[in-house]
């Protein structure tokens, strides 16, 4: 455990970049609705939650298109694994209406923020971003179409 923590702030300071830098990048995607994580755009206008973004890997937004368009995102993504839970170390994405959320009603879910097309990544660190953003990459993509 002693040699694990020797490398901790290292190991959080990778997933914080991740995270901001395919914050910024999904941030640009016409595919993509709204972005929430600390430092994007979204909420840099002074809110509570716009802090530096140090030690959060999770990064959420709104795909445009509803649940089906959410759906596809998951489905496309193949470094992210699927997972309700999102303690993993890997690349998890997950769809909260449909997992964490799923039994609270919908009226309730829309009160509170958590929208049929909401995804939510959590960024692994050993991972360059890039690599990350080219599994996200194909979802925003008809599946014959080939990324470069």
């Amino acid at each position: 455990m002693t040699r694990g923590l020797k490398t901790l702030a290292l190991r959080m300071e990778r997933h914080c970049e991740n995270a901001l830098a395919i914050a910024h990048w999904l941030e640009r995607q016409p595919k993509i609705e709204k972005v929430f994580y600390p430092g994007s755009r979204a909420i840099r206008s002074g809110t509570r939650e716009a802090a530096d973004g140090r030690g959060r890997r999770m990064v959420s937004a709104i795909v445009k298109g509803g649940e089906s368009a959410a759906l596809r995102f998951l489905e496309r993504c193949e470094i992210f694994t699927l997972a309700e839970s999102l303690g993993g170390v890997e690349s998890l994405i997950e769809h909260p209406a449909i997992m964490t959320h799923a039994s609270v009603p919908a009226e309730v879910r829309g009160e509170i923020g958590i929208s049929d097309a909401l995804v939510r990544l959590l960024l692994q660190r050993l991972l360059d971003f890039r690599d990350q953003v080219r599994d996200v990459l194909p979802s925003h993509r008809k599946p014959h179409e080939r990324v470069a």
